[in-house]
């Protein structure tokens, strides 16, 4: 029997991202990713998604000379020997606060805790600047060991310990499967643990091979499983979780050998809810060890201000640069002016003109950093009953007259090519136009029809679609967002020509659970999916009945094509269902893409190691590397 991939947020693994909300594979703006426990996509804060890989060489400073290294360098700046220099710089992803140490249930996976919690936790890997994932050797390593049935063999450094001195084991990865097991376990029907996604349970159901407090452990996947790397990385310490559940560290984890649901069922309140600080403290530094380069024990936390974390002093791995990295609760609109003040000194703003001419005007106080981004813009057709795009209703005719009439090359040179000349219209979803095999899929996918605006084209479409006009067509999006805005706009001066009405209906609780996107109270949706390189999630966007197929739509071909390539390691595979999925989603017109996100970052030019990442990861992946000139 096929297993059916589950749906997943920022982190988890097999993902995407909605940029501007969360959703368990994929989610949309209002979150980001978490701390890389598993892979995936999602969406983002800044309304921008992405899910497939690229290539982060065109990362440029001002004067246009590549950033963070050579050509080729898209991992980690080898330091040496570092020394901890003793000042402070910060960062900010928004207003809202750092509230949750355990970022993967599915109420705290969100960017503004990802971008803290990934300081604080060691793990396997680490996404490079295009998507490639490189080893973390200081943690530990790992390597297949059978292909048939896929079973990956990980070694934990045997200097791998939490920040009070408790090795990291077996025992936190066994917490880790028990907390995402969908399944019952001994008996008992749900463990009540509420993880953002269930993937590590789903595709590895029999557990861990391994030992209490083994160094060693071994998952074996009774499919095959594209994605599998991204499955472990970094995990939460168990014996705290045990501890504060009334039982020894060892009890837990041999509990979770046994299949004892019982036992482990009474960990689940406490993994829920307690590393949950509303109250933006924590109240005993002793539950929150870490095992990064950072730690929350001695951390300054100034409620509605900022969060600074210090050097974790029993780091096994190479030191922080600085000691002291302050993430700032601030308003993403006083970004620009708090880096020419000197109030913040990294920043990640959407990318835009003004904000681009903002930048420049700070002269050579500020660096500008630009790249591309694994994050892509896209209209979605709704498909469910009562759409005028509905196949009761007006049909493929009509989604073909609203494709003929968007803008798409107008608004990538008015609002991208200012910011990226060398954006392009893209034609695909799974593909970048900046990866090698763009265009070989989009020669098998696409031929070119939706091009170029044809007025006539779209009203004739729309005559043949038997829907009286105008055609009320309402445009949900995360508002406020000034970009999308000019794009609805575009839009609308271009498609009421062809006998739409187009209505702007941007909403700010439209990613939020409940929210227009959910309900299907729109009849195209405009949002960005945000990822890491994944081969296999999107699977849950355009698969009938996926967790973040929004609009309903369903095609068997397309549910067989990605059954086929998610059921694959070969490349070869991947590729060959990839052109065919592509090409049945034009076809159908399941929505339409738009462009890569360009990204831009701004910082203090005396700061060091600051480097623009394609990953949802973002600019703060390598924060522990940021260092102020000498």
């Amino acid at each position: 029997m096929k297993i059916r991939r589950a749906t997943m947020a920022v982190v988890a693994a097999g993902a995407l991202a909605l940029a501007g909300c969360t959703s368990e594979t994929d989610t949309p703006e209002d979150t980001g990713t978490t701390n890389e426990q598993g892979g995936g996509t999602d969406a983002e804060t800044d309304d921008e998604e992405s899910t497939a890989g690229g290539d982060d060489d065109s990362a440029t400073s001002e004067d246009g000379t590549a950033a963070g290294g050579g050509e080729e360098d898209t991992a980690k700046a080898d330091l040496g020997d570092v020394q901890t220099a003793q000042d402070e710089i910060s960062f900010s992803t928004g207003s809202e606060q750092y509230n949750a140490y355990n970022g993967d249930t599915s109420l705290t996976n969100s960017t503004y805790n990802a971008v803290v919690n990934n300081q604080l936790i060691g793990g396997f890997w680490y996404w490079g600047t295009d998507g490639t994932v490189y080893p973390n050797e200081w943690f530990g390593s790992y390597e297949v060991t059978s292909e048939d049935p896929l079973t990956v063999e990980y070694t934990i450094s045997d200097e791998a310990v939490w920040s009070d001195g408790t090795p990291v084991t077996a025992n936190d990865y066994l917490l880790s499967w028990a907390s995402s097991n969908p399944e019952s376990l001994g008996g008992v029907d749900t463990l009540g643990f509420d993880p953002v996604s269930d993937t590590f349970g789903v595709y590895v159901p029999d557990g861990l091979e391994t030992e209490v407090d083994s160094k060693e452990f071994t998952l074996v996947y009774p499919e095959p499983y594209p994605d599998w790397e991204l499955m472990v990385n970094g995990a939460l310490p168990s014996h705290i979780v045990a501890e504060q559940s009334g039982m020894e560290p060892g009890d837990l984890a041999q509990a979770i050998l046994d299949g004892d649901g019982e036992t482990v069922a009474q960990a689940s309140e406490f993994w829920n809810t307690g590393w949950v600080f509303n109250d933006y403290e924590i109240p005993d530094e002793s539950i929150v060890p870490s095992s990064g380069p950072y730690t929350l024990q001695g951390s300054v936390w100034e409620k509605d201000l900022s969060l600074g974390l210090v050097p974790n002093e029993e780091f096994y791995g190479p030191a922080p640069a600085t000691a002291n990295l302050v993430f700032k609760f601030a308003d993403p609109g006083t970004h620009v002016q708090a880096l020419q003040n000197g109030d913040i000194n990294v920043i990640e703003p959407q990318a835009t003109v003004d904000t681009m001419d903002q930048l420049a005007g700070m002269g050579d106080t500020v660096t500008t950093l630009t790249g591309d981004e694994m994050t892509w813009e896209h209209l979605d057709f709704n498909f469910a009953e009562g759409s005028v795009f509905s196949d009761e209703e007006g049909g493929l005719a009509a989604r073909e007259a609203f494709a003929m009439c968007v803008p798409r090359q107008q608004i990538v040179q008015n609002l991208i090519q200012p910011i990226n000349p060398e954006a392009e219209v893209m034609n695909l979803r799974e593909k970048f136009p900046f990866q090698p095999d763009y265009q070989e899929v989009l020669s098998a996918a696409y031929d070119g029809r939706y091009d170029e605006v044809d007025i006539e084209g779209a009203a004739a479409k729309l005559e043949e679609a038997g829907l009286e006009t105008p055609v009320e067509v309402r445009i949900g999006y995360s508002a406020p967002n000034p970009r999308r805005t000019d794009e609805v706009t575009a839009i609308k001066a271009s498609c009421d020509e062809a006998g739409f009405d187009i209505v702007d209906a941007g909403d700010s609780t439209f990613f939020e659970q409940g929210g227009p996107l959910e309900t299907g109270d729109w009849e195209v949706a405009l949002f960005a999916w945000a990822g890491s390189g994944q081969i296999a999630s999107g699977e849950p966007i355009y698969s009938t009945g996926g967790g973040q197929n929004f609009g309903q739509y369903s095609n068997e071909e397309v549910d067989a094509a990605w059954d086929e390539l998610a059921s694959s390691n070969d490349p070869a595979v991947h590729l060959e269902q990839v052109k065919k999925i592509e090409k049945l989603l034009w076809d159908d017109l399941y929505g339409i893409p738009l462009f890569a996100h360009p990204g831009v970052i701004g910082h203090d030019a005396s700061l060091e190691n600051v480097r623009h990442n394609s990953t949802q990861t973002g600019v703060s992946w390598n924060a522990e590397q940021w260092v102020r000139a000498s």
